[in-house]
């Protein structure tokens, strides 16, 4: 047994291996160690003394939710089951590793985070790098990088081409729970993802897995011979991308080879088809979730503006939506016109959002179908989802021939939903002609077969539960045929079937009957005729057992062949639910829809911010106006539109939240949604970059001001004429007069080279003076003094504000009254130039010469 063991071990190094014996999951050695501090097991050993096997386990019941404490640890597992039957097989049972589970392909429910994707990322980096050359190699040498990754739930595979300043944000964004690379890459890979902040499971697998040709025909096979230009990749530039996903095919085959069956093609995907918000934005934005003390959460978010999707898959597909906007008008505009059609008309989505109450999780629901792991129930559940296509169809096809307001042309969106998505009748009458209704979640508690569906099936369980009608008849004919009244035919599990009969009619008992019990106030006798029975029973039961596991496969295969038109199905219903849940807050909330259009314009009556329009009492939340205009200004263009909007006013006054608020007003409007205002006109943005706030960042030894030009950096180095640039406090975190030098500079940058439109908030009064450029405007946000108190007005408007008020947002914060009275003195002889004077330097550098840089 113990060799078994070991065999599974050499067959999943670093896998912790549940070995199963009997009812239990056993662990031993140095797996036993680190599951019993992961699952709280008890440690104990058959023998004594050091060199004692530790061991631990649990019964096999309890599988599932052990396994989920497991992965979600960070653990790979590997289950190894017994292939014999205990029951026919005498001596040593044979044990093979059935299944291999780690954090990057998990598909089971339990495994999942429902409205979350599961990424395997794969990283293939340009530069190759050995231990000769590996203290000389430095990020700056990777050009470029090669990145894939597979949601295994839902076969969703795609691969790109990056360059190395990009990778941290897709990282970041993929939020991967497995990344894999080569041996050869793996101090790299770990260097990125220390500097990134990513905590992840990080595997490497062998440098020829990663193999250019290698590579190409692991994909073409396993997509069935597909071309790689057919997929759209371009070799050999796009080659590093074929190398990661054929690293990711490679480490499924290994551990998951069913996985690549749910895999439905591999995708190259492009910049530029969506709006690019990198990590730092979508974080400083609030776009998805919320950072707590306590890890993340949804709620306070944009996406938490639109609750519960009907769905699981409808939820993920929101976050897809919301973390990349569209950037092609046409498209965009689709989705208005479905939403404009579904504001106007409450009858039709009350009925819609009935419909799709019940629609499941389709997407996951066919993964585990493909890997064989579906159960019953997960088959019932994509049976009732089919069952309302029908009318689903019947509903989106009414939808789609009304029209709206805002969309006077009705919808195009809705009308191809109705017209093409598949009601795929045949496999609804297939999966409820064939199973019953409440069908149990696993294959093993049986009783699932609806009577009726198989003669043969149905002959074996009636047979297997002694045949009712049989015993009703051979009871009548004994009883006739012995004069006994009542005789009885029973059964339990140690006698099986007998005769029951009173004492009192002891002397008609034939002399055939065999007694086999004796007991109060009767006797139990069996017969020929009994006994056989018998045996056809307990033949029958294993026999129905196997005939139920046969007619489910075969019911799992079918649906399997299947899984292209089921997909398809899952992302139409996904959509409409995504599109009913814009609708729905649209409505309740008075959103409207805004005027999308190709030039470099952002304007906003009436905006409000979305978040905080639910969290604050009704009517309580000012709104305010905002327009930009961005590009080049023409030469003879007279009194022309700001591209550049300088915020200033008090903290706490409202600053950061206008300028968030412009951002994700431009996402919602991107990604379909209607926009909280009385109208806006927003010109499609490519690039939104906000910076917002920030933290130093000790694991690379960078400092909050070194982060904050980090990203910086980034903006002013990327941005395009078409983006949306959205800066806070830029320069706060160095002396006054460096941050200020800095931060006009970035202002002139963003204007004069860039012309992008941006939203800089600031304390640096000075920069107000930079009105007297055109495309350049100064807003404020206003406060009052009333007895020596702040009101915070929470409205923006023109003009620039003309102090800070810090010390009197001290005081609010609770700083004690003698450091306010002396705060004020201070500030007082600042601004009548009576301040201390500053410290002399040690050192004076030679006059009429500048101070040498560092690295000069």
């Amino acid at each position: 047994m113990m060799q078994q063991f070991e065999a599974a071990k050499a067959r999943c190094p670093g896998a912790i291996v549940l070995f199963r014996m009997g009812d239990f999951y056993e662990l031993f050695g140095e797996d036993a160690k680190r599951a019993a501090n992961l699952l709280d097991l008890t440690l104990t050993s058959r023998e004594k003394g050091p060199n004692a096997i530790p061991m631990a386990g649990f019964p096999h019941h309890q599988l599932d939710p052990q396994l989920a404490k497991l992965v979600a640890a960070g653990e790979h597992v590997a289950i190894c089951e017994q292939i014999d039957d205990p029951k026919t097989t005498k001596g040593l049972l044979r044990r093979e590793v059935t299944r291999i589970v780690t954090p990057g392909i998990a598909s089971d429910e339990s495994l999942l985070q429902p409205d979350s994707p599961n990424h395997l990322v794969a990283i293939a980096p340009e530069a190759r790098r050995t231990q000769a050359n590996e203290e000389k190699a430095s990020h700056e040498n990777l050009l470029r990088v090669g990145i894939a990754w597979v949601d295994v739930s839902v076969g969703r595979f795609q691969a790109a081409i990056l360059q190395f300043e990009e990778l941290k944000d897709y990282l970041l964004r993929l939020d991967a729970s497995e990344i894999l690379c080569c041996e050869q890459d793996r101090s790299f890979v770990e260097k990125v993802l220390a500097e990134s902040g990513i905590q992840t499971v990080l595997t490497a697998r062998p440098d020829w897995w990663f193999d250019s040709e290698q590579s190409q025909t692991k994909v073409t096979t396993s997509l069935r011979s597909l071309r790689l230009d057919g997929l759209g990749f371009n070799l050999p530039e796009e080659q590093l991308a074929i190398c990661a996903a054929g690293g990711i095919l490679a480490y499924l085959e290994e551990n998951e080879p069913a996985a690549i069956g749910r895999i439905k093609t591999l995708v190259a995907w492009r910049p530029g088809v969506q709006m690019e918000i990198d990590e730092a934005t979508r974080r400083s934005l609030e776009i998805i979730r919320v950072a707590t003390p306590s890890g993340h959460r949804r709620d306070g978010s944009l996406a938490g503006v639109f609750g519960k999707t009907k769905s699981a898959m409808g939820s993920r597909l929101l976050v897809d939506w919301l973390s990349a906007p569209l950037v092609d008008k046409g498209k965009i505009e689709e989705r208005l016109d479905a939403v404009a059609v579904l504001v106007h008309h409450t009858e039709s989505v009350a009925q819609l959002i009935a419909t799709l109450s019940g629609v499941g999780d389709i997407e996951r629901l066919v993964g585990r179908v493909i890997s064989g792991r579906a159960g019953p129930r997960d088959i019932e559940r994509i049976g009732q989802a089919t069952k309302i296509l029908p009318e689903l169809i019947m509903l989106l096809c009414k939808a789609g021939s009304l029209v709206a307001p805002d969309a006077p042309h009705g919808s195009s969106l809705l009308s191809f939903f109705g017209e093409n998505i598949d009601p795929c009748e045949d496999l609804t009458a297939r999966i409820t002609t064939t199973l019953r209704d409440g069908c149990p979640t696993y294959v093993r508690d049986g009783g699932f077969i609806r009577p009726g569906f198989d003669e043969r099936y149905d002959q074996l369980v009636e047979l297997a539960t002694g045949g009712k009608a049989w015993i009703a008849k051979y009871q009548a004919s004994e009883s006739e045929r012995t004069g006994i009244p009542k005789l009885k035919v029973g059964f339990n599990r140690v006698f099986g079937f007998f005769l029951e009969i009173g004492r009192g009619y002891a002397d008609k008992v034939p002399p055939e009957y065999v007694r086999k019990q004796t007991v109060k106030n009767a006797e139990r006798y069996t017969t020929p005729e009994l006994d056989e029975r018998q045996r056809q029973v307990l033949g029958a039961e294993e026999e129905a057992v196997r005939r139920e596991v046969e007619l489910f496969e075969d019911l799992r295969n079918f649906l399997a062949q299947h899984r292209e038109r089921l997909d398809c199905v899952a992302e139409q219903v996904a959509a409409i639910d995504v599109l009913l849940t814009f609708a729905d807050i649209a409505r309740s909330h008075r959103w409207v829809r805004a005027d999308i259009s190709d030039d470099s314009v952002l304007a906003i009556d009436q905006g409000r911010h979305p978040v905080l329009e639910q969290l604050l009492p009704a009517g309580t939340l000012v709104p305010n106006d905002l327009v930009l205009v961005g590009g080049k200004l023409r030469e003879d263009e007279k009194n022309p539109l700001p591209s550049v909007l300088l915020v200033t006013g008090p903290n706490m006054g409202g600053k950061s939240t206008f300028i968030r608020q412009a951002a994700l007003l431009t996402v919602l409007a991107q990604a379909g949604s209607y926009v909280p205002a009385k109208a806006a006109q927003i010109g499609i943005v490519d690039r939104l970059f906000a910076r917002i706030g920030a933290g130093d960042d000790l694991a690379s030894g960078a400092s909050t001001f070194l982060v904050e030009m980090s990203q910086t950096a980034r903006i002013l180095n990327r941005a395009t004429e078409k983006s949306l640039v959205i800066l806070d406090e830029v320069g706060r975190g160095t002396s006054t007069f460096d941050g200020l030098a800095l931060a006009q500079s970035a202002v002139e940058y963003l204007y004069k080279s860039l012309h992008c439109r941006t939203l800089f908030a600031t304390h640096y009064l000075q920069l107000a003076s930079l009105e007297r450029f055109p495309g350049v405007a100064n807003a404020q946000v206003l406060v009052e003094q009333h007895e020596g108190q702040l009101i915070f007005l929470h409205q923006v408007t023109s003009g620039a504000a003309d102090k800070s008020w810090g010390v009197h947002v001290a005081r609010l914060a609770g700083v004690p009254d003698a450091v306010i009275d002396r705060a004020r003195d201070l500030l007082l002889a600042f601004e009548t130039g009576g301040g201390q004077k500053a410290a002399k330097a040690r050192r004076v550098q030679d006059s009429g010469k500048e101070q040498t840089l560092l690295f000069d």
